[in-house]
């Protein structure tokens, strides 16, 4: 990679593994993540999508060392910050923050929104440094909310409130790097518009990178500048979300994509169905993941596992069809 294209790198993973041993033999080892490798560029908006199940809040938590990596290398601003531990993983958590997808699992029910917005503060020894009151008026003005919010306690809030708080908090600390873990999916679809609306503006604003993870195509179309798609713990495609939806390569993908309702096109694609279920995660078939489900099978799939490669600038795929 070129000097000036790694200067544009933010994160980059580099063969992640991340693996849950079963509590006896039977249970067997779960392969949450299964070697993944890729590139966050500074000031975009990185989707993730894929069913559930696939690995995509495991890889989301371990790429921000919520979780330690089982083996690989994560590079933040050019350092490893796979191993850290202690004052220095303290000191990352400034950098790179998390939006749960559960609103109201994520705030104390005992504190008060003033109090969970001064808990970052309080964390990293802050409250002496910087005029704290000021910065949580700042950061409730920021995500459209004000004062009267301050002495509220999470049940006397909405949902679309509730994610607001959690934005803000994730907000605090000025992070570069923001994990968006399924962060509309528990909202109504009319707030769920406003939040994204929202994530649009605070990016803009404060030059922030996401890593959004989403089941939802059409939530990851509207918000991404670059898309992953992941089955059973591994990447198969990586495009520009218009190069994705113009010409998918993965027959997963492809599955994947005939799935999104059609309103009012002249043109409806076929869905695609898939033969047989998901395998289990601590039992992936051999070679290519997919291969048992996969209408383009091959011999070479079930023997092999298919490197993600680049087929076209910028849209790289794992699929043995495209291996020449």
């Amino acid at each position: 990679m070129a000097a000036a294209e790694e200067k544009d790198v933010l994160m980059r993973a580099d063969h992640i593994k991340v693996y849950f041993k079963g509590k006896n033999k039977r249970s067997g080892t779960v392969k949450a993540v299964d070697d993944i490798s890729l590139e966050i560029k500074k000031g975009e908006t990185f989707g993730v999508v894929g069913e559930s199940g696939c690995g995509k809040s495991t890889l989301g938590r371990t790429l921000i060392r919520l979780l330690k990596p089982t083996e690989g290398h994560i590079y933040l601003d050019g350092t490893d910050i796979a191993g850290m531990k202690g004052a220095d993983l303290k000191e990352m958590r400034k950098k790179a923050q998390i939006i749960f997808q559960d609103p109201s699992a994520c705030l104390n029910p005992r504190r008060t929104v003033r109090q969970i917005l001064m808990e970052p503060f309080e964390i990293h020894q802050m409250t002496k440094q910087i005029d704290v009151e000021a910065r949580i008026m700042e950061l409730l003005n920021l995500v459209g909310l004000d004062a009267y919010h301050l002495s509220r306690y999470p049940h006397e809030l909405s949902g679309g409130q509730k994610q607001r708080i959690g934005i803000a908090r994730a907000l605090a600390l000025k992070p570069d790097l923001i994990i968006c873990d399924e962060a509309v999916s528990a909202l109504d679809v009319s707030v769920q518009a406003q939040v994204l609306n929202l994530l649009q503006e605070l990016k803009e604003k404060l030059g922030l990178t996401y890593f959004f993870i989403s089941h939802n195509l059409n939530v990851v179309y509207q918000v991404s500048d670059r898309v992953g798609v992941m089955y059973l713990g591994k990447i198969v495609e990586i495009a520009d979300y218009d190069q994705l939806y113009e010409k998918r390569y993965h027959p997963y993908t492809e599955a994947l994509l005939s799935a999104i309702p059609q309103v009012g096109q002249e043109e409806r694609r076929e869905r695609i169905r898939l033969r047989g279920e998901v395998p289990s995660p601590s039992n992936p078939p051999d070679g290519c993941h997919f291969h048992t489900r996969c209408p383009r099978a091959c011999d070479r799939c079930s023997l092999e596992v298919p490197k993600l490669r680049e087929v076209e600038k910028g849209h790289l795929v794992a699929c043995h069809l495209y291996d020449q």
